[in-house]
């Protein structure tokens, strides 16, 4: 599969994970899960990061959606809170488990292949395409290494001159193919159905 095409169905993906019912939701889980170890583990990784973001999210939807008081205690949050809370929460987590699925289809190289691909247009109107690439590889790096406690402090400190990031990138671009197109299209008949029934 090209990269790009992985690309174009993973953002395909998750805008239709937004409009997704409880059954599309569960549709989408299962094929993730049966997406194979490295898929898991990276996604396991990226959940554990933002496990403080999910919480909060769930708490501003579960208390601040207006409706009756859970079990009739006021201080709990309400039940349409708690769905909502819930069913946003997972759209969430599933929205980081297509990105996962992404990073371990294509990795990082596969995906500067595919916003290359998918830029080329942006290009040849003149617009500095090849730097955004740059720029997130570099941010992408940085994501995937972890860092020692207090390292911000080091890099505000830190001359340009000890700067050693690479001065090239070199990306080779698969053609594209015509299954490419199949997969596209099927991923977008696939997630217009699943919101259709979901």
């Amino acid at each position: 599969m090209h990269p790009a095409s992985a690309l174009l169905i993973c953002l395909t993906s998750i805008v239709a994970i937004q409009f997704f019912g409880p059954a599309g939701l569960t549709l989408v889980l299962l094929a993730l899960v049966v997406g194979g170890r490295r898929l898991l583990t990276g996604w396991w990784a990226l959940l554990r990061r933002m496990r403080w973001l999910l919480l909060s999210v769930w708490l501003i939807l579960a208390y601040g959606t207006p409706g009756d008081a859970w079990h009739d205690v006021a201080w709990l949050p309400t039940y349409e809170g708690l769905r909502e809370a819930t069913l946003q929460a997972a759209r969430l987590v599933l929205t980081v488990g297509c990105l996962a699925g992404l990073f371990a289809l294509v990795g990082r190289d596969g995906l500067q292949a595919a916003l290359i691909s998918l830029l080329r247009p942006l290009a040849r109107a003149g617009l500095a395409t090849d730097r955004l690439v740059v720029r997130l590889s570099l941010v992408m790096d940085n994501l995937q290494s972890p860092l020692p406690a207090g390292a911000w402090r080091a890099m505000l400190h830190a001359s340009a001159e000890a700067a050693t990031e690479p001065t090239h990138l070199c990306v080779v671009v698969p053609a594209w193919r015509r299954a490419d197109y199949v997969h596209c299209v099927a991923a977008l008949a696939i997630s217009s159905f699943l919101v259709c029934i979901g």
